[in-house]
């Protein structure tokens, strides 16, 4: 059974996870109006992800006996100034699911809840994958500039990381 406030915290965490899948949709929508196919892509891919992610916590607060509490989203940006930008924004937000799983963790710890601090072990592990993925994508956007052409090569270094992404998907 879950302690009151950890109940209240992975409630919270289910919100963000919620109006995370929301934030990746309104880019998937922004980047395909733009005809960046492979970036669109890649973004209707975090919004599942992220949506699987509400999706393992609300079942998590069930099994432990608690109520999941379906969460009120808000409605996410859907004008953006450049993919560049968009993949700042994007770190910064993954930067926050972070600290906030941290501060997840720390209070299981801190309430001896050696269950839900196991349960989020996966959670800590998929963040630093997800920031050092946005970070190699910032990196890469770095070095593709912002020249004319600079939109065809993002969108092609994206569509590889799909395809990096999609083939290691499938061999687990």
């Amino acid at each position: 059974m879950l302690k009151e406030n950890v109940e209240k915290a992975l409630n919270n965490q289910i919100a963000m996870e919620g109006n995370a899948s929301f934030f990746y949709l309104s880019m998937a929508s922004w980047c395909e109006q733009q005809g960046l196919e492979g970036s669109s892509e890649f973004f209707y891919r975090q919004a599942e992800e992220e949506h699987e992610h509400m999706m393992r916590i609300f079942r998590y607060v069930l099994e432990m006996d608690g109520k999941a509490a379906s969460p009120a989203i808000s409605k996410a940006p859907d004008d953006f100034a450049s993919i560049q930008d968009i993949f700042s924004d994007v770190y910064q937000h993954e930067q926050k699911v972070t600290q906030s799983i941290n501060e997840l963790v720390n209070l299981s710890a801190e309430e001896n809840d050696h269950t839900t601090y196991q349960f989020l072990q996966w959670f800590v592990v998929e963040q630093r994958e997800e920031e050092t993925l946005i970070r190699s994508i910032l990196d890469r956007l770095k070095l593709i500039g912002s020249g004319p052409q600079s939109l065809y090569f993002i969108d092609k270094e994206i569509t590889d990381i799909n395809r990096m992404i999609g083939d290691s998907d499938s061999s687990e």
